[in-house]
């Protein structure tokens, strides 16, 4: 905003010193009857003319300058050529302040669309993270997913390795899931075990009021990614994005369509050893465009599950480490309770519970604030 603020005051002080400069260095010719400018054309003492719309500006040979006005007749202009007299055509003033005002508007005009476009497609819209500092400690649960991660992690900080096997790094993966039961960690922890690059992004940032930006940004996505790597891109609500393409012709659909182009021609531009792997996290994988998540693009797919009850136990010791809980909210007991809850929610939970008994002035959480809190969810 200071920028486009900067740039108008800048265009505003040309215009009012363009208009001063014209107005300070006119020349102010004496005014002539038209039978006076006839009489001298016909003695060959005129040495130029000048028109304007309104207006005859005419020099004498003597370099004296007069005005007179224009009956626009058609036959002057091609009299005073025959006479040698120099004629030109100038803009008068109205004129002149309406082209420079056009200037000015289209110099703001396409300012504005400049700014913009730095502010939609910056060179920093998508960050580089050296290091996430999540590891696959910091999970609870889920060791089959785990497993499959840490092979993930393997081959990329062993590509070489990996090639010699024969074993091909997928291009991406799919972690489908409900939210709230960690494929943000998973995805982070996985760049930090694997001591790559880790580039996030959302779908909500390829959303523009301008259309053509979101392939655009796609594009800068995944040259980022190719200068950074080896490296992971992750990709939140990817369903925001990589919806069914529908040709109904609405701009919405033909942004949806581009982008989700621009994603397919990225994905088979890697390189089969590129360093580059796209790990993108859905809610409803059935909403995604199937060309756009089949074999040789996203290579796996894995379901981040809501807890079972041995992880539902790891979280709850995990998130109790530093409350006091009463006799009767025992671990094992909330495990049966929690029953259905994602990983977050049972973190919210027990934050909730701690407050309400923080409100009763109560050191331990009783059953009744663990309750309370289930009902506030």
């Amino acid at each position: 905003m200071r920028i486009k603020k900067s740039f108008t005051f800048i265009c505003l002080i040309l215009v009012l010193a363009l208009l001063g400069s014209y107005f300070f260095f006119a020349d102010t010719p004496e005014k002539a009857s038209y039978a006076d400018f006839i009489g001298n054309v016909e003695k060959g003492s005129v040495s130029s003319v000048s028109f304007t719309e309104d207006k005859i500006n005419f020099e004498l040979n003597d370099g004296t300058k007069f005005v007179t006005q224009n009956p626009s007749s058609p036959d002057l202009a091609e009299r005073l050529l025959l006479s040698g007299v120099e004629v030109k055509y100038e803009k008068n003033l109205d004129e002149i302040i309406a082209l420079i005002f056009d200037i000015v508007f289209y110099l703001i005009f396409f300012g504005i669309i400049f700014v913009a476009f730095r502010k939609f497609i910056s060179p920093n819209t998508f960050k580089v993270v050296r290091h996430t500092k999540v590891h696959f400690s910091d999970i609870a649960g889920m060791d089959d997913l785990k497993r499959h991660m840490i092979q993930i992690a393997s081959l990329m900080r062993n590509p070489k390795e990996a090639a010699g096997r024969g074993i091909r790094l997928p291009k991406g993966i799919l972690l489908e899931g409900d939210p709230g039961n960690g494929k943000t960690l998973f995805a982070r922890a996985l760049a930090e075990e694997a001591g790559v690059n880790f580039i996030p992004a959302k779908a909500t940032d390829f959303e523009s009021m301008f259309m053509a930006i979101g392939p655009m940004k796609v594009k800068l996505l995944f040259k980022k990614a190719r200068k950074a790597a080896p490296c992971i891109v992750f990709i939140d609500e990817f369903d925001g994005i990589g919806t069914k393409r529908n040709y109904s012709g609405s701009a919405i659909e033909t942004e949806n369509t581009r982008i989700v182009t621009a994603m397919l021609n990225e994905l088979d531009g890697f390189e089969p050893h590129s360093g580059v792997l796209v790990l993108a996290a859905t809610n409803s994988r059935q909403a995604l465009d199937e060309a756009l998540i089949r074999p040789g693009r996203f290579d796996a797919k894995y379901t981040v599950p809501y807890p079972d009850s041995k992880t539902r136990l790891e979280l709850i010791n995990m998130y109790s480490k530093d409350k006091t809980f009463g006799s009767a909210c025992r671990p094992e007991t909330l495990v049966g309770k929690f029953n259905g809850f994602s990983a977050a929610k049972i973190e919210s939970v027990l934050n909730r519970a701690a407050m309400i008994a923080g409100q009763k002035n109560a050191f331990e959480i009783s059953m009744e604030d663990i309750t309370a809190a289930i009902e506030e969810m």
